[in-house]
């Protein structure tokens, strides 16, 4: 199965990601981003969308409901405030899919 892949965020860091051949959609508030998110899964076309994780803190909502559906895989991208939300969300996706914290047990 072949799709697109779109980025969702601030315009210094999403701009990068156009030279490699990704969609690239500007937002600066959850709202929007929301909005932008909402028409790239109605398009269908998109596999991947990246939402940079300062944004994407701020949909916790609308991303959870995603996570029910094959596609588009939504992934947070790190932001220039590296908040960590972002590993959080990979850490906490893991758990769910094997029942165990492979990533951060020292044990």
């Amino acid at each position: 199965m072949q799709g697109k892949v779109a980025v969702i965020g601030e315009k210094q860091i999403v701009t990068a990601f156009r030279a490699i051949g990704f969609s690239t959609f500007f937002a600066d508030t959850p709202l929007a981003a929301t909005d932008i998110l909402r028409s790239l899964v109605k398009d269908g076309s998109y596999m991947v969308i990246y939402i940079t994780e300062d944004i994407a803190e701020g949909m916790n909502e609308v991303l959870e409901a995603l996570k029910n559906r094959p596609y588009p895989i939504v992934v947070p991208l790190p932001s220039l405030s590296k908040s960590g939300y972002g590993m959080e969300c990979i850490k906490k996706d893991v758990e769910r899919a094997i029942g165990v914290d492979i990533l951060f047990n020292k044990d």
